[in-house]
This record gives structure tokens, sequence and C-alpha cells, in this order.
């Protein structure tokens, strides 16, 4: 059971890949957070794992089942995705949206009922923005519609989760209330692949960390195995400082040493 990524390469052209040979699997109830800096193919991978995109090479295999050979619903039923950005068309409310994730639970033409009504308040209820629930979903910011896409995401109830760099709208107290959900939802059971630019996020989420760099898997494994200053120097070209927070040997941060730059020139 699990999502299992066998040889997986990706080309928008046959000459140059956006990513080659890529192979991982991620179990219930794990979190894998995919490092890499920018072009390196994590949203496209993230695409593909979900079948949005067809693979040039490889597969994706689904709890066994190649994903290229499931319909869309068949997906939908076990997979969520969240993407980067989502730029809305019409003013549904805040509510009708969460509902829409109650979709692949129905059959064509069949509407919400109740018991999808109360799936949908209470996903807005775990993350603390029921006030947004009548409000025009194109009328509120980037970052709450962030997080009622999370909400959408909580009301599909899907066994798996992809997260294309889910914070990077958010501000600081929500990026943490949005990891404080994704480790209550593996704990349930979950299994979770997200996109980040933060190394932090891999450390407070606590699964497998992998670094994608120029379309290739670099490394892969635990945060404290993964996230070293000679990775980070390596994949985003700069020098950083790893450790414990004081007094909380628990806790540990990644930061940038500001000055790198000016020692590399």
């Amino acid at each position: 059971m699990g999502i299992d990524v066998k040889q997986a390469t990706f080309s928008y052209d046959e000459e140059r890949p956006t990513f080659r040979n890529v192979s991982f699997s991620v179990s219930p109830g794990e979190v894998l957070c995919l490092l890499g800096p920018n072009g390196a193919g994590k949203s496209t991978l993230i695409r593909c794992l979900n079948g949005l995109l067809p693979l040039s090479k490889g597969e994706v295999f689904l709890d066994g089942q190649a994903i290229s050979r499931l319909s869309r619903r068949q997906i939908a039923k076990k997979i969520a995705y969240v993407p980067q950005s989502h730029i809305p068309a019409f003013p549904y409310t805040v509510l009708n949206v969460v509902l829409m994730g109650r979709t692949a639970h129905h059959g064509f033409l069949s509407s919400p009922g109740k018991k999808d009504r109360d799936i949908a308040e209470q996903a807005l209820e775990s993350l603390g923005i029921t006030y947004l629930e009548h409000k025009p979903y194109t009328q509120i910011s980037g970052g709450e519609r962030q997080l009622v896409l999370l909400a959408a995401v909580l009301a599909q109830e899907p066994e798996y989760l992809l997260l294309d760099e889910p914070t990077s709208h958010l501000d600081f107290g929500h990026q943490t209330r949005f990891l404080e959900v994704i480790n209550r939802l593996s704990k349930q059971g979950m299994a979770i692949i997200m996109s980040s630019h933060f190394p932090d996020h891999a450390f407070l989420t606590g699964g497998t960390v992998a670094i994608l760099k120029e379309g290739s898997l670099v490394d892969i494994g635990t945060a404290a195995k993964v996230i070293t200053e000679a990775n980070i120097r390596d994949t985003y070209g700069i020098e950083v400082l790893i450790g414990p927070v004081a007094g909380r040997q628990d806790v540990i941060t990644c930061v940038p040493v500001m000055n790198s730059y000016e020692k590399t020139c």
C-alpha cells in the first residue's frame, strides 16, 4: 500500500527532461518533503504523481495499481491535490468551494446533502476559518484561498495528499497552523507529499526528505540525514547553520549565513 514511483521521467520536449529516473515510495502515515531550487522539477513531479501529466518513462503506482490505468474519478477518491496557486474564475462562496471537495463521492449531476455540508463545515472549523464560510472565494486573500483549498481537501477525505508549496502565500502564523494540520493528518494515516522551499518545514513535519536538483533526486532520507550544511550549500548555493534552538534539543532549525554570497565572490 502507498505511492511507489519507479524510474519516473518527464519531458516537455525530448531533448531536455524536466526530471529523470526518479524513484521513491511513500507509505500511509508518512510525510515526504520535497526540497529543491526553482526549476528543479518539483511542481511537475507532483502533477505527474496525480496523473495530471503523463510520464515520458517509468510509472507511478497507487496501492499497487499503475496510475496511468486509473480513471480521474478513481484517482480523486484516493488522492487530493493542492496546487501552488489558484486563480478563481467564479465568485462561489467559500462553503461551496469546500463542498466541491465532495464531488468524487457523488454520481454525475448529484447534489451534496446534509452529510456533505456537515463534513465541509467541520473542515472549515478544523482550520479555524469558519468566519470565511459565506464570503465570495474571489474576494479573499491568497493565503486564505490556500486554507480554503486545504479545507476542500479535508472534505474530500482522501488517503493521499499532494501539496505544491502549500505555505507560499501564508503568513508565519498560518504556516505553523498548516504544518500542524499536516502532522495531524499523517498521524491519522494519510500519506502526504509536499514540496517546499523551507528546510525547516521538513524538520517540523518529521518525515522523509528528498532533494531534487536539476531534474535528479540527489538525496533522500530522514531530515537529520539529508538536511546538512553541505547538501543545502550544493542545492541552493548558500551557506547555512543547522542546529537545535537554545534550550530545545528537539527543535532543529536551518539558518542562512547572510554574508555567504560575499565570501564566494
